[in-house]
């Protein structure tokens, strides 16, 4: 029996991305050095939440970028038909830079590792960190996120659906329990 179960409502998304923003300003007073960029699709719609309350909290403006990563995924021989290409955008160079990469869900960290491999296609960050709104378990890849908003213990077989208002109308996080 397929069950769904709401684990965040649009106020609590609220809450975790203003406490993310105050993480990453903890590391990064000032935001000097750093550019913030978003993993198509919905870790773009996060990345420029995040961005907003940084500007609002700190008074300064950070270099925001969005990247697709498909042409980097190990999984693109095997998708159904011809995977979506997108484009990427990244403002200025990394080089030197700290780069933060958002995205909404991380599980088995290739998708990190693909984003890895594309932002070092624009130069050399001084670091790259990751900051992931639900961060399931189930690593493949020995990554971490170094900021989450929440952690869900599932099974590999679930799945989390995190919708945004700008993509879906609406923000929440669901999980849907398969069995």
């Amino acid at each position: 029996m397929d069950t769904t179960t709401l684990l965040l409502e649009k106020d609590e998304m609220g809450r975790i991305l203003e406490r993310l923003a105050a993480e990453v300003l903890e590391r990064h007073p000032g935001c000097e050095g750093l550019m913030i960029v978003g993993i198509q699709r919905r870790g773009v719609d996060l990345a420029r939440r995040l961005a907003a309350l940084l500007e609002a909290r700190s008074g300064v403006r950070v270099p925001l970028g969005t990247l697709d990563i498909n042409l980097y995924r190990d999984d693109w021989t095997s998708l159904e038909g011809k995977p979506h290409i997108g484009t990427s955008h990244i403002p200025e160079s990394p080089d030197g830079r700290v780069v933060l990469l958002v995205d909404d869900v991380l599980f088995s960290g290739r998708t990190v590792r693909a984003a890895l491999e594309a932002i070092l296609d624009y130069g050399r960050p001084r670091a790259v960190e990751l900051a992931v709104l639900v961060d399931r378990g189930h690593r493949e890849l020995p990554i971490h996120a170094d900021y989450v908003g929440r952690k869900v213990t599932t099974e590999r077989r679930w799945h989390v659906d995190v919708l945004l208002t700008e993509r879906d109308g609406a923000d929440m996080v669901r999980l849907d329990i398969r069995e």
